[in-house]
């Protein structure tokens, strides 16, 4: 089932890549992005999450954390996404938990959608490559922007594997006062 804007994150307790576990509830206070990605080798999700590396500093300097979760196990995370060596937590999901707990979806058309194609050629291009598959294979991405109070503000869930909540979107979340 879906999560929906203005209902109370679900709380969990997870292992994360590199770091001690997390309990969502210990980011109260915090405005978070939680994004949910597919496998640890998929060469779509380490494109984004190159980018998410590339401004976060403009994030955590507005009070933003984020914390990226991979239907993999810790060390598929460690050989590929660990590789970035992100400064927020990810969260090793292989069992698909916490994608159960958020209502995240799975789709063939979504997963062989053509408008997948412009944004692997460019995650191709950057260097990111396939690798081993973990998971639901035709797993869909989604993002929850979550306030002070642990409320979602907005829940967004993809229509295909390529696709998340555009960065504009975070931005105007990340420098909400």
């Amino acid at each position: 089932m879906r999560i929906t804007t203005g209902s109370l994150a679900p709380d969990f307790t997870a292992t994360v890549y590199a770091r001690e576990p997390l309990t969502l509830s210990q980011l109260r206070g915090r405005k978070v992005w939680l994004a949910f990605f597919r496998y640890a080798g998929c060469p779509l999700c380490n494109l984004r999450v190159h980018q998410m590396i590339g401004r976060y500093a403009d994030w955590e300097r507005q009070g933003l954390s984020i914390v990226a979760v991979f239907q993999a196990p810790v060390d598929e995370v460690a050989a590929n996404v660990g590789e970035q060596d992100a400064p927020f937590p990810i969260v090793c999901d292989p069992d698909e938990k916490l994608y159960r707990l958020y209502g995240l979806e799975h789709s063939l058309a979504g997963y062989l959608s053509p408008k997948n194609l412009p944004l692997l050629a460019e995650a191709l291009r950057e260097g990111f490559t396939p690798g081993p598959m973990h998971g639901t294979k035709t797993r869909l991405p989604a993002d929850f922007l979550i306030d002070e109070d642990g409320r979602v503000v907005e829940a967004f869930y993809a229509p295909v594997i390529g696709e998340h909540i555009p960065f504009e979107r975070i931005d105007a979340f990340a420098a909400r006062r």
